[in-house]
């Protein structure tokens, strides 16, 4: 059980603290809720204690982990589904897993994609919500402002490109 100033990643949405652990009724059922804040959008998520293992709720990752992750972003584009479609399906599993490397590679192959041939209005927004999601854990972690983390992500891959 997490506790009041845990720092938490929930899947789709990002990094936040729990602020409060309150007992809501919604939908005519009592359940206990971790009320969370998402640090990069100030978006508060009630999270049901029972169910943060299926949802896949995790604790922030070490700094270690952040550096193995901007150094995954400098691996080439990998093969992906030429149908914006299934290739839009095939981001969002990786996203749904809430895995930062997971995560990172799906950013990274979105910046590369656009930068080669542009994205679709779908994987635009996609783009935009996973690299938020990056930037809420590196907020955390790195105790950076939102822009200079995105300059990071950005940079991270850019490198790539110029090696």
């Amino acid at each position: 059980m997490y506790k009041i100033g845990d720092k938490i990643v929930y899947p789709m949405h990002g990094a936040g603290i729990i602020e409060a652990i309150e007992e809501r009724e919604i939908f005519d059922e009592i359940n206990t809720y971790y009320i969370m804040q998402i640090v990069s959008e100030g978006l508060q998520i009630l999270i049901p204690v029972d169910k943060v293992d299926e949802i896949g709720v995790r604790t922030i990752v070490g700094k270690d982990d952040i550096y193995d992750m901007l150094k995954s972003m400098h691996a080439p584009m990998d093969d992906m589904e030429k149908n914006w479609n299934r290739r839009y399906r095939d981001h969002l599993e990786h996203l749904k897993t809430g895995d930062i490397f997971e995560v990172a590679k799906v950013v990274k192959n979105l910046i590369l994609l656009d930068r080669k041939k542009g994205l679709s209005t779908g994987e635009k927004k996609m783009l935009n919500s996973a690299r938020n999601f990056l930037v809420s854990e590196m907020v955390l972690i790195e105790k950076r402002d939102k822009d200079e983390i995105v300059g990071i992500i950005n940079g991270a891959v850019c490198q790539q490109e110029n090696e």
